[in-house]
């Protein structure tokens, strides 16, 4: 698993949850077992939200919720399909690489586990590289979000839909 990452970025409005839904189901579409997706943004952009609409996709009955104090949420998804959602904000900087092993998360990459990442953008990696989206959120004057998606399989998301 190499730190490659795709050059072209995919940008998309989300002007309601229900884009922001459809964006998550597009991305569900197209993962495989052992793929990283990372989603960046600033507090509020719509991390957590955007990383249930992809758990909801991928079949998660368990409602998904921010692992902010407990790092790690682990859901059973439809298939067999595991889905490992994280949240790097408290351990950020130094000795950060450190802490994504003693949690595990590129181990469970490995064993074909979907990884998803909060502020996981310096872990890269220490996640074992090549994330399959790479999505940074931002927050526009009304409301809506602006969803920049880059990553090994972002160029297969049509640009057309939300």
């Amino acid at each position: 698993m190499g730190t490659g990452r795709a050059s072209r970025t995919n940008v998309r409005i989300l002007r309601n949850r229900a884009e922001t839904r459809c964006l998550g189901a597009a991305i569900a579409r197209e993962l495989r077992d052992g793929d990283l997706v990372l989603l960046a943004g600033d507090l509020g952009a719509g991390k957590t939200f955007l990383a249930a609409a992809i758990g909801r996709a991928l079949g998660v009955r368990a409602a998904l919720t921010s692992p902010t104090f407990a790092l790690v949420h682990e859901y059973a998804a439809r298939g067999g399909r595991t889905l490992v959602h994280a949240d790097l904000y408290r351990v950020r900087g130094g000795g950060l690489g450190d802490e994504v092993a003693r949690l595990g998360l590129r181990d469970r990459r490995v064993e074909g586990a979907i990884v998803l990442v909060e502020w996981g953008e310096e872990a890269i990696d220490a996640l074992g590289g090549a994330p399959a989206f790479l999505v940074g959120l931002s927050i526009r004057a009304d409301d809506a979000r602006v969803a920049s998606l880059s990553g090994l399989r972002a160029p297969m998301l049509s640009s057309d839909r939300p």
